[in-house]
């Protein structure tokens, strides 16, 4: 059996938390790729889930394959992108929660990307061009995601004190492994603008401004659900 056949069938499976969890510390942002095309059978994978991550949440999530412009010499030169083979374009209708709901269904493609041999990296600088040709009344691209197949794995991200991003007084077993994977979340310029706490029997999430931050807060509120276990707390705001 192939190891592309071995990562389907593991990917297809549910993977158990602890599955995820080392996908999450193996995962690093990539913006360096050889130039591979993604295979059909992985492709195949990547649409199946963004259908149902679509239906599930209302966006319009799309795997971009024929636009190599994307990240053309802009992107090159101020961020390091090259040869980006294909990218996540995260799109949906406008609304309050957009970026939270782009951050916390994106980050699951990430990790999906991950399980399957591939690298990735969040892009707010995508060129958006591309898309917004195709985009219904309303919709908005949010961001973009980078895949393919990394010519380096990337390194581990810096992180504040778990004690800058939550109360971790009198905190609970499972709030401090909700933690603790939150510390393997990225962030915009590894900035962390997200702050939890547990009031009242539910956990508050919170960020420091809008835009990328949101994007943030709802890639650190998946990170937390992994960690915490979702059967052992409620969100204070349902919004995912």
């Amino acid at each position: 059996m192939s190891l592309i056949t071995d990562r389907l069938i593991y990917c297809w499976n549910i993977p158990s938390l602890m599955q995820i969890l080392e996908l999450m510390k193996e995962r690093h942002s990539v913006r360096k790729y050889k130039p591979v095309p993604l295979p059909e059978d992985v492709v195949d994978v990547l649409e199946r889930r963004i259908g149902e991550i679509n239906s599930e949440s209302g966006l319009d999530v799309r795997l971009v394959l024929d636009d190599p412009k994307s990240f053309s010499v802009l992107g090159t030169r101020l961020t390091g992108f090259s040869n980006v083979p294909a990218y996540i374009a995260m799109v949906g209708s406008e609304s309050e929660d957009l970026n939270e709901k782009v951050g916390y269904h994106g980050e699951q493609l990430v990790i999906l990307a991950q399980s399957l041999g591939l690298n990735s990296c969040w892009a707010a600088m995508c060129s958006k061009r591309h898309v917004s040709q195709h985009l219904g009344e309303g919709q908005r691209m949010v961001i973009g995601i980078a895949i393919g197949y990394g010519a380096e794995q990337g390194r581990p991200h810096r992180n504040k004190p778990i004690e800058k991003l939550a109360d971790m007084d009198g905190a609970p077993e499972w709030f401090r492994r909700g933690m603790d994977c939150v510390l393997l979340a990225p962030s915009g310029l590894n900035r962390q603008p997200f702050h939890f706490s547990l009031k009242e029997g539910k956990v508050l999430a919170t960020c420091k401004g809008e835009g990328m931050a949101r994007i943030d807060l709802g890639i650190a509120r998946y990170h937390f659900e992994i960690g915490a276990g979702r059967e052992n707390f409620i969100w204070d705001s349902e919004r995912t």
